[in-house]
């Protein structure tokens, strides 16, 4: 900005553009040192609000770079076309065509080019951020909800154990056996929630072999790790309700305490069969947030499950 105020021929339209995008900088910077709430960084107010001002300052330095300072604009701005932009995408296609025969530099006789590629460019990156956003949104509240109906199972059991805690009892022979004793009581739900909880980790690390790292600040591959503990809470009590209830043939009475522990860890275990179309989703999503090492990578990468 220094360097094209300094030129001391910018026109009354030139100097409120210089203006303006100085304001858009200085709101970036204030917005990125506000102080972040529980509800901002849900809503992720702040970052869209630093980078939409970021964007428009960008914008606005390019629409007053001198013939000087538009040269080095045109690797930057195909850098940002070819990440975010499709293949068939006319601003990008007309772009590389006129950058193509000008030696990658820019100059005016296609400087709004440029600037409706570069302003399409960062709309489409705000759009994949909100993209990412909104799934880890929706991701934290199934974490949240899940272990809700979690814990008020285990609250039931407690308060009423012939409700739930009766129906993880088997009786294979006279005596009746539960999860812990041979009376039902509420503890049986916790541990039996407990030992689905622990298969479930015990799948998410297995399956972190094939989670990559992301460049974005939403924490998706932590988020889907998180989801799989209450699922796995849940399906092992839904798992011995369905045992119960004689829908596995040949699996009706478990034997001792130990046999229904095993087969809790085993519906925890099990959940990975449901949390792995979520995972599926989620490399969709992320593969879609382009960062400044995407848009260069071949996307046909061999899936690995």
């Amino acid at each position: 900005m220094g360097t094209i105020e300094d030129r001391g021929e910018l026109s009354s339209e030139a100097r409120h553009l210089a203006k303006k995008a100085r304001t858009q900088l200085q709101a970036a910077r204030e917005a990125i040192n506000s102080r972040d709430t529980p509800m901002s960084l849900l809503s992720g107010s702040v970052m869209d609000r630093t980078w939409a001002n970021i964007h428009r300052a960008e914008v606005s330095i390019l629409r007053l770079s001198g013939e000087a300072e538009l040269a080095w604009w045109g690797r930057e701005v195909l850098a940002r076309a070819q990440q975010h932009l499709g293949d068939e995408d006319p601003l990008r296609n007309e772009l590389e065509s006129q950058l193509r025969s000008n030696g990658h530099h820019v100059n005016n006789h296609f400087r709004d080019l440029a600037v409706r590629a570069l302003r399409a460019a960062n709309d489409a990156q705000d759009l994949e951020r909100a993209r990412a956003r909104s799934f880890r949104n929706i991701l934290l509240t199934s974490v949240l909800v899940t272990s809700v109906i979690a814990g008020l199972i285990v609250l039931w059991a407690y308060y009423d154990p012939a409700a739930i805690a009766q129906k993880l009892c088997f009786r294979p022979q006279a005596n009746l056996v539960c999860p812990i004793s041979g009376t039902p009581r509420g503890g049986d739900v916790l541990i039996v929630e407990f030992f689905g909880l622990c298969g479930a980790a015990l799948a998410g690390a297995v399956s972190l072999r094939h989670m990559q790292g992301t460049a974005t600040p939403y924490m998706v591959p932590i988020c889907l790790l998180l989801l799989r503990l209450p699922i796995g809470a849940l399906a092992a009590v839904f798992g011995l309700l369905v045992v119960q209830g004689g829908f596995v043939p040949g699996l009706t009475d478990l034997d001792s305490s130990a046999q229904i522990l095993a087969w809790a860890l085993v519906f925890g275990v099990a959940q990975e069969t449901v949390t792995r179309l979520v995972d599926q989703q989620g490399k969709r999503v992320l593969s879609n947030v382009r960062g400044p090492s995407r848009g260069f990578e071949d996307d046909d990468e061999p899936n690995e499950r």
